[in-house]
């Protein structure tokens, strides 16, 4: 579904929810550090797409994954004075099907998906993070639940 809507140029990663948008170069291996003790040993937390929300110029599947929240809060605590505005706001968890569209495109392509939607249960195979380089992105590191 994503790679059907996803403008091709801008479809690097695969799908995805993203816990924090920037976080500093200095935290990295606490990070890593503390993805490692967030999925070792530990069962996936459950997840499932609720509904579609719009970006505006894009779509997103709306997830609902309270234990996965609860993740994303210990990491808010943790780096609490050095996450952007953006990062220390309420999380809205989605995965963006389509972006950086113009909105009229977006609303049909929302109208077409709400038509046959039916909610679901996914998986969360792990937490990863990865360096923003100004273009490709390099992963940094990669924890899978058990």
């Amino acid at each position: 579904m994503r790679r059907e809507h996803y403008p091709p140029e801008r479809n690097v990663l695969d799908a995805h929810l993203t816990l924090f948008h920037q976080l500093p170069p200095s935290v990295a291996d606490e990070l890593k550090h503390r993805l490692s003790v967030e999925t070792r040993g530990v069962r996936a937390p459950r997840a499932r797409v609720t509904g579609l929300m719009s970006l505006g110029g894009g779509v997103a599947y709306r997830i609902e994954a309270p234990e996965l929240v609860a993740i994303r809060e210990g990491l808010v605590d943790a780096f609490a004075g050095l996450l952007t505005p953006q990062d220390a706001g309420r999380w809205r968890p989605h995965v963006t099907i389509q972006n950086k569209v113009r909105p009229v495109l977006a609303k049909a392509v929302m109208a077409a998906l709400a038509r046959d939607f039916v909610p679901r249960e996914v998986e969360i195979a792990g937490l990863a993070s990865w360096h923003y380089r100004g273009g490709p992105w390099e992963a940094h590191s990669r924890h899978m639940f058990a």
